[in-house]
C-alpha cells in the first residue's frame, strides 16, 4: 500500500498537461498516505510554538533512531503513547485531563500520572521526618472529593523530602473508567500526609502545578495503548520501481534503455526518501523530519543463488520458468523479505503529543519471492 501511495505522489509531481489533474493526484496520494498512518485528516499544527514534553522526546529517542526506525520492537508497550497536560491550571492538587482524542478502539494498557516534585519548603524548627505519604485519588463526586464516598484511592507511597524530580503514579483503573464513560471523568485529587496519617498544612511537599511553573514541569498524564493495527504479512509484490518522493529520481521520464539496464541488475535494496516537509506535514510532526523507506528492485534470474534469499517456492517457480514447463509462469519478483517499523512523534488535533509506532514501513532487506 505504501508503494502505491508513493507512486501516486510521483505521478502527481511529474509534468502533466492538466494542473488540476496533478493537484487531484497529489491529494489522492496524500489521502492514501494518511490512511497508512491511521488518519482521515492531518492534525492542525499548534497555533503557536509549543515545546513537546521532555519525557516524550526521551521516549522517542529510546525507542527509535534519528530516522524513526524502531531500535527494538519489545521496548514499547502497545503501539501508541499519548501525553496530556492538566486542564485545571490550579494551585490546588486537583488535576483534570481531557481524553477525547483517545479512539474507541484503543486498548488501555497502562496510565501514569507524572508530577514534578519541587524542593521542599523551608520551615522553622527541626525536621522530624524525611518522608511524607502522597496519595492519589480518583474523584467520584466533584462537589465532595474530601469525603470517603467522593473519592477512590488509586496509588499511595512514601516520598522523600530531601530531593526534587518526577514522581510517577499508576492510575490505570481511573483512565479505563473515563474512556468507557466520559462523564465519569471528575479528575484526580492528590493529598500529602505525615507518616502518622495526618494531613499537613501547609504540606512540606509540593508538586509543580499547571500555573506558575515552567512548561517542562507541568502535571502530565501518560497513556500507553494499542489500537490493534499490527503488521500485516509480507507483500507479494515489491514497491513499484517508479515510486519516489522528493529527492529521489523517478523512474518515470527515464530512458527505456536505463530501465532495461535496471532490470538486468540483481535484486537489491535501493533508497526511497520520504520527506515530511516536502509533503507539507512538518507543522505537526515533531520527529523524524523524514525517513528512508527503501525499495526493492532488480532481476531474479535462474538459477537463484543464496545471496538472493529465495524462498523454496521462488526456487521452484524459477525452475519452471527457465525450463518453460508451464505457460504463463513468470520469474520470481524482487520484494522486501524483512520489514521494520517506524515511530512518529507528533501533535494531535488537541495539541497533545503522541508517539505512535507503525509496522512494516521500511524495507530491511530484499529477496526473490
Amino acid at each position: 500500500m505504501l508503494g502505491t501511495v508513493l507512486l501516486l505522489l510521483a505521478l502527481a509531481q511529474t509534468a502533466c498537461p492538466s494542473p488540476a489533474s496533478v493537484a487531484s493526484r497529489r491529494a489522492e496520494a496524500l489521502k492514501k498516505l494518511l490512511e497508512v498512518f491511521g488518519m482521515e485528516d492531518p492534525p492542525a499544527p499548534p497555533t503557536h510554538f509549543k515545546q513537546p514534553p521532555q519525557y516524550m522526546v526521551d521516549l522517542f529517542n529510546t525507542v527509535a533512531n534519528a530516522d524513526g526506525v524502531t531500535k527494538n520492537p519489545d521496548i514499547l508497550e502497545g503501539n501508541t503513547v499519548r501525553s496530556f497536560l492538566d486542564k485545571t491550571h490550579s494551585e490546588e492538587m486537583r488535576f483534570l485531563f481531557v481524553l477525547s482524542s483517545v479512539a474507541k478502539n484503543e486498548k488501555i494498557l497502562t496510565a501514569e500520572l507524572h508530577l514534578f516534585r519541587l524542593w521542599p519548603r523551608v520551615t522553622d524548627g527541626p525536621k522530624r521526618h524525611h518522608f511524607c505519604q502522597v496519595s492519589v485519588y480518583q474523584v467520584l463526586e466533584k462537589d465532595k472529593p474530601d469525603t470517603p464516598e467522593g473519592k477512590k484511592l488509586l496509588a499511595a507511597r512514601l516520598v522523600s523530602l530531601q530531593t526534587s524530580g518526577w514522581e510517577v503514579f499508576a492510575i490505570t483503573p481511573a483512565v479505563r473508567d473515563w474512556t468507557e464513560d466520559e462523564s465519569s471523568n471528575q479528575g484526580l485529587l492528590v493529598t500529602v500526609q505525615g507518616l502518622g496519617g495526618s494531613l499537613l498544612d501547609p504540606p512540606p511537599l509540593q508538586f509543580a502545578s499547571g500555573r506558575g511553573h515552567h512548561e517542562s514541569k507541568k502535571p502530565m498524564l501518560v497513556l500507553f495503548t494499542d489500537d490493534g493495527r499490527r503488521g500485516a504479512s509480507l507483500p507479494t509484490a515489491g514497491f513499484p520501481g517508479g515510486s519516489h518522493m522528493p529527492g529521489m529520481t523517478p523512474l518515470l521520464g527515464r530512458s527505456r534503455s536505463t530501465r532495461s539496464l535496471d532490470r538486468l541488475k540483481p535484486c537489491q535494496k535501493h533508497p526511497l526518501s520520504v520527506d515530511f516537509e516536502e509533503i507539507g506535514w512538518s507543522g505537526w510532526i515533531i520527529s523524524p523530519r523524514g525517513y528512508n523507506a527503501f525499495h526493492c528492485k532488480g532481476s531474479c534470474p535462474f538459477p537463484l543463488g543464496e545471496n538472493m534469499r529465495p524462498t523454496n517456492h521462488a526456487t521452484v517457480q524459477s525452475i519452471i520458468n527457465a525450463l518453460k514447463l508451464s505457460e504463463g509462469v513468470s520469474s520470481p519478483c524482487c520484494v522486501p523479505d524483512k520489514l521494520y517499523s517506524i515511530n512518529l512523534l507528533y501533535f494531535d488535533d488537541d495539541e497533545n503529543v503522541v508517539l505512535k509506532q507503525y509496522d512494516d514501513m521500511v524495507a530491511g532487506s530484499c529477496g526473490c519471492h
